[in-house]
């Protein structure tokens, strides 16, 4: 049975090095690529309304995942992902289904926790029997996060630590996750600028979530590391199908085969409008299924033939239960 790399670090006092170095950062806060040089340190704010201490929304046991997460009846191990859930995320996405904690910044300070309590967090999911940690909107909490697994490894963490990421994420920041993150789980939202700054107020999307996917690449390959069943090591992307393709999944996924066609994907059609997505006609609807079938023929002509597929549903509603709808199409 492996276990994960940060353990290592931790004993050799790379990890506590690491921490150090990602802290001082946030006295002239370039955590993401949004930049924005404020102290965070001394609670100066600005575009993900941030100060020092981490905001959590919410921990729990968590079922939604790929089923290599999640576990499954035949190995006998379907206990969920540990789900950190962060507030304050870095994008504001018009379609955010966790709007509610993700740009509510104003009810969002109420839920600032301490480095300690981060801590605690983790170990109180693990003694739940969860197969990994997930960190879910981490980016712009990533100092914090690694103060936090020092103490938590201290105290006996032991379990892989899933990187749950839009991809706006800062290679220098990443560098310094190399062996300590054992699962990344990026989404890549889009390939035009242009869709990135009207949907999700972000700059140079395409050029900052690709820089990072490679970096992600590079650490852990496309290879994924499974036992009995659950994923412990490896780079998954997720790719969320959306109406009037404004998530450009050609590009994307061409952008993918380039860089290795033995990635694994996790190809989503779980998109339905909510938040300020109900009022903006291009994506004021679910997809359709020649939208879905487009995709699928995308996979094909470049290659694509490792990871999950989320079937395609008529009402595709939301449901807590889409892991299992998802089937793998691995060929």
């Amino acid at each position: 049975m492996s276990r994960p790399s940060y353990i290592k670090l931790f004993q050799s006092g790379e990890l506590s090095l690491r921490a150090k170095k990602l802290e001082s950062m946030l006295a002239d806060c370039d955590i993401c690529p949004k930049d924005c040089k404020v102290n965070r340190i001394n609670n100066e704010i600005a575009a993900c309304y941030s100060g020092y201490k981490p905001v959590v929304s919410s921990h729990c046991v968590h079922y939604g995942e790929e089923p290599v997460l999640v576990g499954s009846k035949e190995f006998n191990n379907e206990n969920g992902v540990g789900n950190i859930f962060f507030g304050n995320c870095n994008l504001r996405c018009v379609y955010c289904q966790n709007y509610e904690i993700s740009q509510n910044h104003k009810t969002e300070i109420k839920n600032e926790v301490t480095i300690e309590r981060l801590a605690e967090m983790m170990l109180e999911l693990q003694d739940k029997n969860v197969n990994a940690i997930g960190f879910v909107s981490p980016t712009h909490f990533v100092p914090q996060i690694v103060l936090a697994l020092e103490i938590a490894v201290e105290n006996g963490l032991n379990l892989p630590l899933v990187y749950n990421t839009n991809s706006y994420d800062s290679v220098e920041v990443l560098k310094l996750l190399d062996g300590i993150i054992d699962i990344y789980l990026p989404d890549l939202k889009y390939s035009e600028d242009e869709y990135g700054y009207k949907y999700s107020k972000i700059k140079n999307y395409v050029h900052h979530s690709r820089e990072a996917i490679r970096e992600m690449h590079k650490q852990v390959g496309s290879d994924l590391v499974i036992e009995n069943g659950l994923l412990k090591r490896g780079l998954m992307i997720r790719h969320l199908i959306l109406p009037n393709d404004i998530a450009g999944s050609y590009e994307t996924l061409k952008f993918i085969s380039e860089l290795d066609n033995k990635i694994n994907l996790s190809v989503m059609s779980q998109y339905y409008p909510v938040h300020k997505a109900l009022s903006l006609d291009l994506l004021s609807r679910n997809i359709r299924e020649r939208e879905y079938e487009k995709v699928l023929e995308y996979l094909n002509e470049f290659k694509l033939e490792n990871g999950f597929l989320q079937e395609f549903e008529s009402e595709n509603y939301y449901r807590p239960d889409f892991k299992d709808r998802e089937e793998p199409f691995k060929r």
